[in-house]
Formats: structure tokens, C-alpha cells, sequence
């Protein structure tokens, strides 16, 4: 017989241990892969919440609002991909508002998934709540502004003074950015007007007007104490977010402000700085940082000071620190799911089953964070999920239980009958099933109190050997409900019918605890708590309280009645010890008595000593009590301090603590669980000590697991956790100490803190007791745990141990950046995080520059903390074109730039708001300080180029035979000086002017040259000349006024005219002295008659832009690249219409005189077709210009 037990146990143990396990393994078929986040919008702004679940298809998505079902219309639609998009976000009242909850109902066949909440606020800046005040202060002394608004997104606060912006911070001025205007040393310039400006991007609101009145100091100056005018105050602040204390003090001398914690820690020098004179700042604050800080305003060189405290508050949002694990159970079987989650301020813990809340009934029942299903029914099978909630978040995390179907199950048990055999114990029985009985291999009894809601249900499972059991753990006089499961291989019974059945009553198992008082030396106020249920173990009917000296041996009693809590022991002698004990009686009998309490009575003398203080003890823990008190309110005495004594019951008193007057707590640690203590309390003052207190306490039981059938084995211990890199951590435990010669196997369970999704948790598998966790994400805190399996029993999981992954820098740039003008000179530049959850982003960095300053490199920087995105750009000036780009960084490093977004202010916003011109609507994207040119843009400047200089050759060549023709002597030039000369180009935008490079042989005067060698070219002081033996040919004729298109202008403006030594040139010739604003002869010869505005170089003309580099070349790119949207007006301008080579529209240059010499050269060139045009002063200047038809460009 033995054997078969063993052999079913162990059928039984593996069918109950193996189905949760496979739920666990096997469950992956419903998660979000995408969930929603909060948002912020603009009204008439899109905005698309986020949802994309993975599973097995098909998979159906709904969203809700606030708990309702979405419907769509033609401005609220899903996208494929089962992301919802609002097309114009709505801010009207009521239920047409888009504003609130959003959340993703994603269902295919095995159920459905509700996502994490997701709010969406319309950005809005409502009135001042607090307005700045007209202050009159000191010359010297401080003066302090306040405002406060509310606005989302929380909005910049600026102040300015007499209609003028102050800067954030000088040595004298301090801005904080919760709205305070700080101004030390205050001087007589300081007086006027000060308003602060709030914006965000909703708005832009002013505050009134508050008046600075200064006063001359007195003289001579009295010295002054220290005294904080502003100090910190309590507040409360969200994980990573900026917590700032104020402390803003005055005296004579200045004094110095200092901080510290009161828990005598050491402030975070990392994540914390000073502002100003003295505020403190926590950056990216964290739990860590919680407690209280205290200012400290000292006199220099002296111990007078002022303190003032403030308590800072971390509020975390909910994460889950213990989460439901898939589970497979058989029908009319049980499943328990378990979540435990933790946060700032303590999260509320629902269940929902497929994404709806689960209610409490008989079967289902929900208490301490979990979640119970008796009599499992195939409607069970389902996906459930835990929310934890509070007002910081809230965070889900699923499970799914998958019931086991089995057509060939025994019927239920039959018969059931329940007998009570003692207080504690109750007797069931019942009679095998009807049908299958012969493949029952265990019976499961279940039993749960009858009285109260949500009691834990209790299960043991015995052999199939047997139809009766002693239930024995049960409490006295309660009422049960018990029921009976059968169980197979391959499925469960329906549940028996439920037997109810109360246990009998018993004597009190403890006596009640006593606190003993005197009101006056002749008197014991004896007082007492009601026993617990537990403890009473029945009604409670009388008591008995003795009392004596320690001096007596024989007792006095007085019998009470079961419903007293008090008596007052009347005729006592004074200044006596006298012992006290008390015990309880059921319709039993009498309990067992407490031990002997000691008390002393007062003085008779002692009339104006303190009186007896009210005591309370509470315990916290199993080894740790709270001891709290108060003085009588008739308390007339004065009080220097207290005296504490406390021992644990029979054994001697300890020496008293010492207790300040103004304290009124105090805390006992390192006691033993589930033991009595005497604490006894008294007041003193200059006469003696005061009436004493006593009471006395037990300290409970510290939390045990209940007993089970088989005990699992020990948790590892010592598990350690090592970062190895961004994307691996190494992990390493010890194995329990216990004998076993079976293989031991552990599995390691690894996720991030705050996890969402329990399908996606990772379960690792190794023998050995070390392991590499690769793959991990960068920047992410990650908790570990690990268990041991020995013969398929699994061990609890050991303590968790948390270990971050290295950061990673940021590798993308901040998104939808957006420039807008809200006034003439301020534009409001705001930004979307990078879309990269395992970056923290510590600040960002903005440049911005006006066309000019970029062209130059010169940027100005600006940079804000990572929990703000927006930025005020100030100062800027009229006309001005301007590009921004943004940044994000952390400790690892810096990020990409942004895309640049141009911003143009307007010159005259006369009847313009100017809010209207919006930087993100006339954006160009930049990369690396080029425009992007498209394939159409590159192909017309490709081909106008070539035919630009195909027509240059061809005049070139027509020169050439020109000169062949005239009878004027060759001769051959040796060796040609080389130099470099310069012509001015034509204006580009914001009227610069571009240099073109001209390299040119010189030589003197009458000299003449064939570089090649052996031509007939003749070339002297009155230009090329013709052989007379020769026949003048006419190759090509030229007209002045032949017209070209816009494009073609360009590509010759930018074509760049280049002599190289080697090659035919003209000889000229030029005086030193000429006019200042007249060009020389060099420039003339290069110069066309239309561009006369680009006679200067520009001022950034040789400035270094983003790459350290810059030339005029890069500029043309530029300028040819720009499109419509973002080509400067006056580039537009000049180009919208069509120009002759010649330029008619320009006025001729004025001829000041005409040489004979010119004149016979002007009739030689006009002879060819070409239009020639010459300038001089006093002495001869030569200017020649080349004209050329050209064909229409591409």
C-alpha cells in the first residue's frame, strides 16, 4: 500500500508543479509591441497615439477615452497599422473635447490586452494665480518679486524691468524658474518698474506692473542678525524632474547661506547646484534625493544663525516589483495570480480580464494584490492583467490562464459532512464520486472563513486512500465553508457541495495588555484594550484584576465585566510600588493571567510636578515599536524633559533614555518578535520627576510562509550583478547549503524595473552558477533573480538585485522642432524629445544665427536642462533671416543637430501678428552647411555651366583671328610673372558681394607675347593687331542686346575667369593714381555692366563656417540651391525678370574722355558685333566686354 501512495503523491506533485511552468514557457501570443504615451498639443494640431500589438493574426484594435469606446469620423481615424490619429485636436467643452485618457484595446483568439493609459493635453496658459507686489526696501538690502501661473506645457518665466528683459542671472539678479525675481544689494538705479512675461506654446501672458521703491540707507549702518525672508518650502516632485528650494536671507553683514540634510547625509553634488545667492537646485532628481534640507543663514565670522527646513518628496510612478506568471490549470481547479507593484504615493492594484475589471464573486476573489479563481470554467480561459495605479501612472503587466479540457472526468464528491471536534479543529467527510471514481488519484479540501469579505481560501491535497480529513489549523469559535475537488491525470471534478461549520470556543489564549496612571497619589487608572478574535478565541464574558505592594503577598481582585476597558483602584498609599495584573474568561473558562505589573504612586508632596503623560505604543514591526505622547491638557507644571524606561517583561529595568521637552515620539528597535515589554513614561521638571505611565506591549510574529505539503528547497543566495558593458551584465550566485545528489538547474529571470509586459520577461536557463545576460538595451536598470529547480521542485526566487546597463550617448536629434515669432525681436523655438527610450537626455543645446552670422560660423549657444523643451530667442533683429538647429546630450556625449529651421522676421509688422510667421512652415533642410540641391536643379546648373563656357571659348577664338589680321609686329614674351587679381562679383543675399580669383601674366609696357609659340599674333599698347598681307575674316557676329534667360544669368555670374601663364593674353596699360570708388583697368576688363551693387566684398567674406571652412565657392552652391520659399527678397527680386548680357537696364558708365587711341580701337571692336564699353579718368583705362548669345538653358 505504501508504494501506491508514494507512487500517486508523486503523479499528484508533478501534475501541480509541471502545468504552471508550461504556462509560463509557452505563453507569447498577445503583446504590445507599441503603447501610448502622453501628449501635448496645440488646438487644430495632429497628433497620432501610438499602438501596434503582435500576436497571431487576425488581431482587432479599439481605443478608448476615458473607459468609453472611440468613434470615428472624418478628423478621428485609425491608421493601419492600428495607431489612432486625430487630424484637429478640439478643446471645447464637455465630451466634444479631445483632452483625456486614451487607451489601445488590442484581441485576437486567445483574448484581449488593454494598453497603458495615455493622456492628451491641449496646451493652454491661464491667469496669473499669484501677481508680483510693489515692495519698498533698503539700499543694500534684498528685494524679491514672486508670479505664478499654470500653464501646460509648464511654461518660461522671464522678468523685465521698465518694459526691458532682465537676464536670467548676473551677480546681482537671480531668475529662478519657478517665478521668483531675486535682487541683491539693491541700488537706487534698481528702482521702477519690474512684471514678469510667462510663455509656452500656447501663449504669451504679462503680469502686472509691481514698483520697486528704494530707500537711502541709514547711516551709520547697526549691525543685524541674520533673518531668512523667503525659505524653502515642502514640496513635491516627480521622478527626474527639478526640485528648487529658495533661501534668500538678510543681515548686517551679508551673511552666507549654506545647505545640509537633516539626515546628516551628503548632498548630491552631481545632480545639485546653486543658484544665485544661495537657492538650491536638484536636477533629475531621484528617490535618493528625497528628505529634508535646511538653510543655514550665518553672520561671516560669527555662530549667529537662522534655520529653515523644508522637506523634499520623490514621487515615483508605479512599477512592479512582482507580477502574475502564465498558468495552465485543469477544469473546476484553482489558479492564483500575484502582483505586487511599489511607487510614490502607494499604487491601487486591479485586476482585468480581457481588458475588463474583474469583479469580486464566489468564485473570483481578489485580496493583498492577488487574484484567485476557484472552480476554474473553460469562460476563465483568458488573458489577465494587473494594473497598478495612482495619480504618477499607472502600469500593467499580463498573464494568461489556459484551461485544460478533459471530456472523461470523475463527477464530484458526494455527501459532504463537516463535525466539529474541538476549538481549532474540524472533522470532514464525504463519499467517493459516482462516476470514475476508480481513476481519482487526490482529493483537494478547500476551506475559507465564512464571515468578512475577500478571506484567503485554504487548499491541502491528501491521497485518493481516504475519505475523511481533520481540518486542525482552524481559529476558535469562527464559522467555515468547506467543499471538496477529485482530481485525475488529466482534469478535476466539479466542486462538491459547500458544508458550512463553526469551531468551538476557548479560553483566552492572552491576557490583555495594561496601562497603568495616576490622577493622584492615592490612585492606579487601570485601562485595557479589547482582546482580538484571535486571541479572545470566544466572547469575552468577565475579567479579573489583581493588585498588591511589592511589599504584600496576598492580592486584592475585582471581578469586571466582559465589556469594560477600565478601572480606577481608589485608597492606595502614596509614593508606593504597587504590582498589577489582569485575565480573561470565556463561557470556557478563565484565560491565562498576565505578568505581574509594576507601578508607582506619586508623592504626596508632589502637587505642581507634571502630570502622567498620555502613552500609545503601536508596534511597526516584528522587532520595533512606536512610542507617541502628550501631556495632560491640565498640565499646569512646566516641563524640562522626559525619562523613557522600557525591559522586556520579567526581566530587570533598564536605564531611562533622556528625552527632549519638545519631543513627543520615539522609536525602539532591535526588540525580539513575539514578546512582552513594559514601557513606562514620566515627565520631570526643577522639583522631581512627575507622574509616571506604563503600559505594556507585544511585539508580533515576523511574516512566515505557511507550511506546506512538500517544503521547496533554498533560494541562491548571494546573487551579484557586475555591468559589463551597454549591453551586458554579468551575474553570479552561490548554491544554498543543503545535501542533495540530484542535478540542480537554476533558472535566471531577468527584466526591467517598471515592466509592462510579462511575456516579455526573460527566463534563462544554465547549471553553472555564474552567467552572462547579453543583448540587453543601453541606459536601463535592470532587476535580476534566480531560482533552483531540484527534481522539478522549484525553489522561491531569491532577492531581487537590481543592476544599470551603461548609457549610450544620444544618435538621434530632437524632433518637430518648430521656431515661432510672438513678438518683433523674441521668437519661441520648442522641440519633441529623440525618439530614444533607453537615452536620458541631461541638456540641450540651441544655436541659432542670423544669415550673415551662419555665413561666418558665428553661432550663438543656448542650452536648457533635458526636462525642458522650449527656449526664447531674444534680441533678434529686423529683416533678418535666421537658422536654428537643436541638439540633445548627456554624460556619454553629444547628439546629431537637428534639421535647420529658418525663421524670417519681418522688417514692418505694421497690422501683422506675428505670430502667424512660423519658422516650421518655411523650413529648409541643411546638412553640413549646403542646401540639398534635387536631380532638376543639379542638371540645369550642370548644362548652363557648359554652355557658359563653350560661348567664353568661342569668343576667345574669335579674338584670336581678329588679331591675326593686323600689321603690327610679333613679339615673343620669355617668361611670364604671374599674380593674382581680383574682380568683384555679384551681389548674393542680404548684399554681400562675391570675389572671383583671376590669375593673370603681367608684364611692362610695350612688350608683346605668344605663348604658344610661333603665332602671328601681334599685340601692343593699342591692343591686337592684324598683318596687312592677310584677308580679315568674319566668323561669327554678335549683337549687344541679344537676351538670355534667369537661369542662364546665373551660371554665367558664377562661371569663374582663369589665365594661367602659357596662354594669350592682352597687354594694358595703367597709371598707379586713380580714384578710390573708380575700378581699376584689370577690373574693368572682367567687369559687367548690369552688376553694379557688388562693388564691395562681404563682411564675412573670409569667415569660417560649421566645417572650419568657407569660400566663395561654397556660397554660389548655396545660392544656386536655395529654392522659391527660402531665397532672400532681394535675390528674388533682382532675378524675376529677364536681362540683356549688356544689362540696357543699368545706366551706361559716364565716358569722362575718349583718346584717339581708344576711339580706333572702339571702332575695331564694334566692327565684330560686340558692345563695347570703355571708363577713364585722367589717365587711359582699358575696359573690354564679351558678348555672347546664348542658347536658352535647362
Amino acid at each position: 500500500m505504501a508504494p501506491v501512495k508514494r507512487k500517486l503523491y508523486q503523479r499528484l506533485l508533478f501534475f501541480l508543479v509541471f502545468l504552471p511552468i508550461s504556462g509560463v514557457l509557452c505563453f507569447s501570443e498577445l503583446f504590445f509591441i507599441k503603447e501610448p504615451h502622453d501628449v501635448t498639443a496645440m488646438r487644430k494640431e495632429a497628433v497620432i497615439f501610438d499602438c501596434q500589438a503582435h500576436g497571431e493574426s487576425p488581431i482587432d484594435v479599439r481605443w478608448l477615452k476615458n473607459g468609453v469606446k472611440v468613434v470615428e469620423n472624418e478628423r478621428v481615424y485609425l491608421l493601419a497599422n492600428g495607431s489612432l490619429f486625430i487630424s484637429e485636436v478640439e478643446s471645447r467643452r464637455g465630451d466634444k473635447s479631445d483632452e483625456g485618457l486614451y487607451q489601445c484595446l488590442a484581441q485576437n483568439k486567445f483574448g484581449a490586452i488593454l494598453s497603458q493609459k495615455a493622456r492628451l493635453t491641449i496646451a493652454s496658459i491661464s491667469s496669473f494665480t499669484i501677481q508680483p507686489v510693489s515692495i519698498v526696501v533698503t539700499q543694500g538690502s534684498v528685494a524679491r518679486f514672486s508670479c505664478k501661473i499654470s500653464a501646460h506645457p509648464p511654461p518660461i518665466i522671464t522678468w523685465e524691468f521698465n518694459r526691458v528683459t532682465l537676464p536670467l542671472t548676473t551677480e546681482r539678479i537671480t531668475v529662478l524658474p519657478s517665478g521668483v525675481l531675486q535682487i541683491h544689494g539693491v541700488q537706487r538705479a534698481d528702482a521702477g518698474n519690474y512684471r514678469c512675461i510667462t510663455t509656452n506654446i500656447a501663449s504669451r501672458r504679462r503680469s502686472t506692473e509691481a514698483t520697486l521703491t528704494v530707500t537711502p540707507a541709514p547711516y551709520p549702518q547697526l549691525p543685524q542678525r541674520p533673518r531668512i525672508i523667503a525659505g524653502p518650502q515642502n514640496i513635491s516632485v516627480s521622478l527626474h524632474q527639478s526640485a528648487i528650494l529658495e533661501c534668500l536671507a538678510t543681515g548686517n553683514p551679508r551673511p552666507i547661506i549654506s545647505w545640509s540634510r537633516a539626515d546628516s547625509k551628503s548632498i548630491d553634488v552631481y545632480n545639485t547646484k546653486v543658484l544665485g545667492n544661495g537657492n538650491l537646485i536638484i536636477t533629475d532628481i531621484k528617490p535618493q534625493h528625497g528628505g529634508v534640507y535646511m538653510c543655514r543663514a550665518t553672520t561671516p565670522g560669527t555662530r549667529n544663525y537662522t534655520l529653515a527646513a523644508a522637506n523634499v518628496t520623490v514621487l515615483a510612478p508605479p512599477s512592479l516589483v512582482e507580477w502574475p506568471e502564465s498558468l495552465t490549470r485543469p477544469r473546476a481547479g484553482t489558479a492564483r495570480f500575484v502582483c505586487q507593484a511599489e511607487g510614490v504615493p502607494t499604487p491601487q492594484i486591479s485586476w482585468l480580464k480581457n481588458g475588463e475589471k474583474v469583479h469580486s464573486n464566489g468564485r473570483v476573489k481578489m485580496y493583498n494584490s492577488k487574484l484567485v479563481i476557484n472552480q476554474i470554467i473553460p469562460e476563465d480561459d483568458a488573458i489577465y492583467q494587473c494594473l497598478a495605479e495612482s495619480e504618477q501612472g499607472s502600469v500593467l503587466s499580463m498573464a494568461r490562464l489556459i484551461v485544460v479540457m478533459s471530456e472523461d472526468r470523475p463527477s464530484a464528491p458526494r455527501n459532504i459532512r463537516a463535525d466539529t471536534v474541538s476549538s481549532s479543529a474540524i472533522l470532514l467527510a464525504w463519499e467517493r464520486p459516482q462516476y470514475n471514481s476508480d481513476k481519482v488519484i487526490a482529493y483537494s479540501v478547500h476551506y475559507v472563513k465564512a464571515e468578512g469579505l475577500n478571506n484567503e481560501e485554504y487548499q491541502v491535497v491528501i491521497g485518493n486512500d481516504t475519505t475523511r480529513y481533520i481540518i486542525d489549523d482552524l481559529e476558535p469559535a469562527r464559522n467555515y465553508t468547506f467543499y471538496v475537488v477529485a482530481y485525475m491525470p488529466m482534469g478535476a471534478s466539479r466542486m462538491s457541495d459547500h458544508v458550512f461549520q463553526h469551531t468551538l470556543e476557548d479560553v483566552p489564549l492572552r491576557a490583555p495588555e495594561l496601562s497603568l496612571t495616576s490622577n493622584s497619589p492615592v490612585d492606579i487608572q487601570v485601562s485595557w484594550q479589547p482582546l482580538p478574535d484571535k486571541l479572545s478565541r470566544g466572547r469575552v464574558s468577565a475579567y479579573r484584576l489583581s493588585y498588591r505592594t511589592s511589599a504584600e503577598n496576598t492580592a486584592s481582585q475585582v471581578e469586571l465585566p466582559g465589556e469594560k476597558t477600565q478601572h480606577l483602584i481608589e485608597n492606595l498609599q502614596p509614593d508606593t510600588i504597587y504590582l498589577l495584573r489582569i485575565t480573561a474568561a470565556t463561557s470556557i473558562g478563565w484565560g491565562e493571567q498576565s505578568a505581574w505589573t509594576s507601578h508607582r504612586t506619586p508623592k504626596a508632596s508632589s502637587a505642581r510636578v507634571p502630570l502622567a503623560p498620555d502613552l500609545h505604543l503601536e508596534p511597526l514591526n516584528c522587532t520595533t515599536i512606536l512610542i507617541r505622547w502628550q501631556l495632560a491638557p491640565r498640565n499646569s507644571a512646566s516641563v524640562q524633559g522626559f525619562r523613557l524606561f522600557y525591559h522586556e517583561e520579567s526581566q530587570p529595568e533598564s536605564t531611562p533614555l533622556q528625552l527632549r521637552a519638545s519631543d513627543h515620539t520615539h522609536t525602539i528597535g532591535g526588540l525580539d518578535p513575539r514578546k512582552k515589554y513594559h514601557v513606562k513614561l514620566l515627565a520631570y521638571n526643577f522639583i522631581g520627576d512627575g507622574y509616571q505611565a506604563d503600559q505594556t506591549i507585544s511585539t508580533p510574529g515576523c511574516v512566515s510562509v505557511r507550511d506546506r505539503l512538500v517544503p521547496p528547497p533554498p533560494p541562491p543566495h548571494n546573487v551579484y550583478a557586475k555591468t559589463n558593458s551597454s549591453s551586458t551584465i554579468f551575474l553570479h550566485w552561490g548554491r544554498p547549503a543543503f545535501t542533495s545528489s540530484h542535478a540542480v538547474n537554476y533558472t535566471v529571470r531577468c527584466n526591467p524595473v517598471g515592466l509592462q509586459n510579462a511575456s516579455l520577461v526573460l527566463y534563462l536557463q544554465t547549471n553553472e552558477q555564474s552567467f552572462m545576460v547579453r543583448d540587453l538595451e543601453p541606459n536601463t536598470k535592470y532587476e535580476f533573480a534566480v531560482r533552483l529547480h531540484l527534481d522539478q521542485l522549484p525553489s522561491p526566487w531569491s532577492p531581487v538585485v537590481y543592476q544599470s546597463t551603461f548609457a549610450d550617448a544620444p544618435t538621434l536629434s530632437p524632433s518637430n522642432v518648430k521656431v515661432t515669432l510672438i513678438e518683433e525681436d523674441t521668437a519661441l523655438v520648442s522641440w519633441k524629445p529623440p525618439d530614444e527610450p533607453n537615452v536620458a537626455v541631461t541638456h540641450y543645446t540651441i544655436l541659432y544665427a542670423s544669415r550673415h552670422a551662419w555665413i561666418a560660423g558665428e553661432w550663438q549657444v543656448l542650452q536648457r536642462e533635458g526636462s525642458i523643451t522650449m527656449a526664447l530667442l531674444e534680441n533678434l533683429k529686423p529683416g533678418q533671416i535666421y537658422f536654428v538647429k537643436v541638439s540633445a546630450s548627456n554624460n556619454m556625449g553629444d547628439g546629431p543637430f537637428s534639421h535647420t529651421v529658418e525663421l524670417t522676421v519681418r522688417a514692418d509688422l505694421s497690422g501683422h501678428d506675428p505670430r502667424l510667421s512660423r519658422g516650421s512652415t518655411h523650413s529648409t533642410a541643411f546638412s553640413d552647411g549646403f542646401y540639398h540641391l534635387d536631380q532638376k536643379s543639379m542638371t540645369g546648373i550642370t548644362v548652363g555651366v557648359c554652355i557658359a563656357l563653350i560661348c567664353i571659348i568661342i569668343c576667345a577664338f574669335i579674338i584670336v583671328c581678329r588679331g591675326k589680321n593686323r600689321k603690327f609686329s610679333a613679339v615673343k614674351y620669355g617668361e611670364g610673372v604671374s599674380t593674382s587679381g581680383s574682380a568683384a562679383g555679384l551681389p548674393g543675399s542680404e548684399g554681400q558681394a562675391e570675389n572671383t580669383d583671376v590669375t593673370v601674366p603681367m608684364m611692362s609696357q610695350n612688350h608683346f607675347i605668344d605663348a604658344k609659340g610661333g603665332t602671328n599674333l601681334m599685340i601692343n599698347s593699342l591692343g591686337p593687331v592684324q598683318s596687312s598681307t592677310e584677308k580679315k575674316e568674319k566668323w561669327f557676329s554678335f549683337s549687344s542686346n541679344m537676351k538670355k534667360d534667369n537661369k542662364a544669368a546665373q551660371n554665367m555670374r558664377h562661371s569663374t575667369t582663369s589665365y594661367q601663364p602659357g596662354t594669350t593674353v592682352l597687354t594694358f596699360e595703367e597709371e598707379l593714381v586713380m580714384s578710390e570708388n573708380q575700378p581699376s583697368t584689370l577690373q574693368a576688363l572682367l567687369w559687367s555692366p548690369g552688376d553694379t551693387e557688388g562693388s564691395s566684398n562681404s563682411e564675412g567674406s573670409h569667415a569660417t563656417g560649421d566645417s572650419g571652412r568657407y569660400s566663395h565657392d561654397e556660397t554660389e552652391m548655396t545660392n544656386l540651391s536655395s529654392g522659391h520659399s527660402s531665397r532672400p527678397p532681394s535675390l528674388s527680386a533682382e532675378d524675376s525678370g529677364d536681362s540683356d548680357c549688356s544689362g540696357p537696364a543699368e545706366e551706361p558708365l559716364e565716358l569722362t574722355e575718349e583718346s584717339p587711341t581708344e576711339r580706333k580701337l572702339k571702332e575695331s571692336v564694334e566692327s565684330s558685333g560686340c558692345h563695347y564699353e570703355a571708363q577713364s579718368s585722367s589717365q587711359s583705362a582699358l575696359s573690354l566686354q564679351v558678348c555672347v548669345r546664348v542658347p536658352e538653358c535647362v
